[in-house]
């Protein structure tokens, strides 16, 4: 069974973590993960740098950029990674943009990703219906889930399709803007939560963008299997270290 089922057979709401490889430092990642996975998070998203992240907002594309900078690359990453089963158990998705993974070869990319042990991909650009038709069968090929986003604006019957063709889970997007912390949601991300909830989905959701505490936390997943956390973390990164990590996963839980 996919670590990412297995996560979702919990008794409790799972909390995701997003951050950039290479960020605050190249050689960051493999410690990031050992101390999520000491802290008790349920989930990680592995975000691989791209020049142009434009679902992004500033606190990520500033990340992404710095890792850039530091030298991460696609390669560099999954060099990283490639014993990271050794000490690592929970699921661990890799979060990025078509175009790097399109460069590197999709179906290369796919089997690196296998072979280390990635659980399954985050691809805001990639459309549900191409990667339907063009590569769904390959990336099950490799075992590997690939997630969807929704927003606010988009319509029951796209929701409804991505539902049929997802697996792992749903990334609900709280709001239509770009990525960044929040301090707390409103009344239209309330309604949102509790409309998609209504549709009865055969995938869990997960509620990105704009968690950043325990109140944005628990709000998410009143309507919902989940949350992650991203810019908030990556920010408490920048601010306190990472050897810090247990002290912000406390905040939240």
């Amino acid at each position: 069974m996919n670590r990412i089922d297995q996560a979702f057979q919990k008794d409790h709401k799972l909390l995701s973590i997003y951050f950039s490889a290479g960020h605050p430092h190249l050689e960051d990642t493999t410690r990031i993960l050992e101390l999520l996975q000491q802290s008790g998070v349920d989930m990680v998203e592995i975000g691989l740098p791209f020049s142009d992240p434009l679902a992004d907002g500033p606190t990520i594309q500033d990340s992404s950029t710095r890792a850039l900078e530091n030298g991460m690359t696609t390669d560099k990453l999954l060099d990283q990674l490639k014993d990271i089963r050794q000490s690592i158990d929970l699921p661990l998705i890799i979060m990025g943009y078509f175009n790097p993974m399109l460069q590197y070869g999709v179906e290369r990319f796919c089997k690196r990703c296998s072979e280390i042990g990635i659980d399954g991909l985050i691809i805001p650009d990639l459309p549900v219906d191409v990667y339907h038709e063009n590569y769904q069968a390959l990336f099950e090929t490799y075992g590997l889930y690939n997630m969807f986003l929704i927003t606010p604006q988009t319509s029951e019957a796209r929701v409804r399709y991505i539902d049929e063709v997802s697996k792992g889970f749903i990334y609900m997007v709280s709001s239509a803007s770009v990525t960044g912390a929040q301090s707390s949601f409103g009344d239209p991300q309330a309604a949102y939560f509790k409309r998609i909830a209504s549709y009865d989905l055969q995938t869990p959701r997960i509620v990105g963008f704009g968690i950043s505490n325990a109140d944005t936390f628990q709000t998410a997943t009143q309507q919902a299997q989940g949350a992650i956390i991203g810019s908030a973390f990556i920010k408490f990164l920048e601010n306190e270290g990472v050897e810090k990590i247990p002290e912000f996963i406390q905040r939240i839980r």
